[in-house]
């Protein structure tokens, strides 16, 4: 009766008290909805997925993963359709219907455009061609009063020229002038970078690329340089067109980060004592003193 007569007396906190109930009773059924929406807690582990052929991958597909083909390469010699990259990664926890981004090789060869590469410097053809889908082969110094300016370019052993059709994927070797035959770049820092950032990296500092090991690597495309040689140092310099030769680690099998780290730290002791005191250029005592040097 008491309590009868509170509600008559204030009715207002019974309606307030109903609204609170049915609010909370409209969150819970949202939560439960939101959860099996979600099917929280119903997690899949991401399988790999490099090296197969996207055809089979999506006829074997019991987690229903929405494959998203973000670029092809074609490749001679080798089938179509194979799974060259994957993100995420293979062992990533995943929901059904995830989204993978791949790449993949290309079933058939397209034409790219050869662009205008004359009186542009290595770094700015290197650019220009990987842009058109083209690849970079060898840098060839050749005597000419423009140092470092691309003088020709040629396609298995033949002149090629701006605006020909040219099968995607090719490799383009480039001529570049020596000027006065004093050109010299440092060694760029590769370590932990996969064989395509690395290679890029290399011929932009008019350097090319040696010979590269891939002993014990399951997936090429992915693999990272633990070894580099010549050494990366920040102050060596080496004549333009000159080898660097590297090693190759599934990114998997080791803690790029760390092994990134404990490089630098072993490599900012290295000096070329013909390099000491030059202008522009830190002595070994400034190397010392500073650990940010060239990172």
């Amino acid at each position: 009766m008491a309590k009868e007569g509170f509600f008559k007396r204030f009715p207002w906190v019974l309606h307030v008290l109903l609204m609170l109930g049915i609010s909370l009773a409209i969150l819970a059924v949202v939560f439960i909805f939101i959860r099996i929406y979600a099917r929280q807690g119903q997690e899949y582990e991401l399988p790999e997925v490099v090296g197969a052929n996207i055809e089979a991958v999506k006829a074997d597909n019991p987690i229903a993963l929405d494959y998203v083909i973000m670029d092809s390469v074609f490749r001679p010699g080798e089938e179509g359709g194979r799974i060259l990259t994957q993100d995420p990664k293979a062992g990533t926890m995943v929901k059904k219907g995830r989204k993978v981004y791949i790449t993949m090789t290309a079933y058939t060869a397209e034409d790219a455009v050869l662009p205008e590469l004359a009186g542009l410097t290595v770094r700015q053809a290197v650019n220009e061609l990987l842009g058109s889908g083209l690849e970079v082969g060898r840098l060839k110094y050749v005597e000419d009063p423009y140092k470092n300016n691309i003088v020709d370019q040629t396609c298995k052993g033949k002149t090629v020229y701006a605006g020909q059709q040219i099968e995607r994927g090719s490799v383009i070797d480039l001529v570049v002038g020596l000027g006065d035959g004093t050109g010299a770049s440092v060694v760029p820092f590769v370590i932990g970078k996969t064989p395509d950032k690395a290679r890029r990296d290399i011929l932009c500092a008019s350097l090319n690329v040696g010979k590269e090991h891939y002993k014990g690597v399951k997936h090429k495309q992915t693999a990272v340089v633990y070894r580099q040689e010549p050494d990366y140092t920040g102050v060596n310099r080496y004549p333009f067109g000159t080898q660097v030769e590297l090693w190759y680690i599934d990114e998997d099998d080791t803690d790029v980060q760390k092994m990134v780290r404990e490089f630098k730290v072993d490599s900012s002791k290295i000096v070329d004592p013909m390099t000491e005191g030059e202008e522009g250029w830190p002595t070994p005592e400034e190397i010392e003193e500073r650990d940010d040097w060239g990172w």
